[in-house]
């Protein structure tokens, strides 16, 4: 499916009050628990979401003044703020997680038409015009919502947004063939005539995996494959693992 801007910057605020409402129900100890991201805590996730939404800032900014603003000063500092700010109190983490949302939202309000049309580069490189920058924020704030592991789940998210999200993950999954797997055939039952294919390395019938929308987006983005059934040549089959996108 197609999406716009207006798309974009609703789910963002959409992904956002998700985010915050299970900040909310955390207290010091339950911050400290692990996520669903291996190796981090949700103190790291909420400190990664509240720098992250800084950096997409500086995007906005860049494209406002024509000044190159880049989202972080290096990688190396990024990985050292989020690292900073898993020692930190939950409660402050939670005042940065809301306070960089707000302000990200007051700086894409302030974009004129062609300043939403200004070149920006992100963290990877990519120079992108600024009306990408509220979609590279709703991915953060939709998926790791879930990673948040607070009983947040794909099927509480958007339809429309889990189709965009499945067309851009499939995107960048074809740019490398699965190895030693042939082509996936991933079809949602509960959307007639949608389906993608991940494209493998080997020429050899293709699997079919089936199951609702939110978890077939869920398989997509490597975050397990619950709810979902795998079949080729008409007879069962194990659903090869994909590695986590994002």
């Amino acid at each position: 499916m197609g999406r716009t801007l207006d798309d974009a910057r609703r789910w963002a605020s959409f992904g956002t009050q998700v985010c915050r409402d299970a900040i909310l129900t955390l207290d010091e100890d339950t911050f400290a628990e692990p996520s669903l991201l291996p190796g981090w805590t949700r103190k790291h996730l909420v400190a990664h979401l509240a720098a992250n939404a800084e950096a997409v800032r500086n995007l906005a900014t860049w494209a406002s003044t024509g000044v190159p603003t880049p989202m972080y000063s290096s990688l190396e500092q990024r990985a050292a703020d989020i690292e900073a700010g898993s020692h930190a109190a939950g409660a402050d983490l939670a005042v940065w997680f809301a306070s960089t949302a707000t302000a990200l939202a007051k700086a894409w309000d302030g974009l004129s038409d062609g300043a939403w049309q200004a070149p920006v580069v992100t963290a990877q490189g990519r120079t992108v015009p600024a009306s990408e920058t509220p979609w590279m924020r709703t991915r953060e704030v939709m998926v790791h919502a879930v990673d948040l592991a607070t009983g947040v789940t794909f099927a509480d998210l958007p339809a429309d947004f889990l189709e965009a999200l499945c067309d851009d993950i499939v995107a960048k999954r074809a740019a490398a063939p699965i190895a030693g797997s042939p082509d996936i055939d991933i079809c949602p039952t509960d959307v007639e005539g949608l389906s993608w294919k991940l494209p493998g390395s080997e020429a050899t019938a293709p699997i079919t995996v089936t199951g609702p929308l939110a978890a077939c987006t869920a398989y997509l983005a490597g975050r397990g494959d619950s709810h979902l059934s795998a079949s080729r040549d008409d007879h069962t089959t194990p659903i090869p693992s994909l590695a986590a996108w994002l």
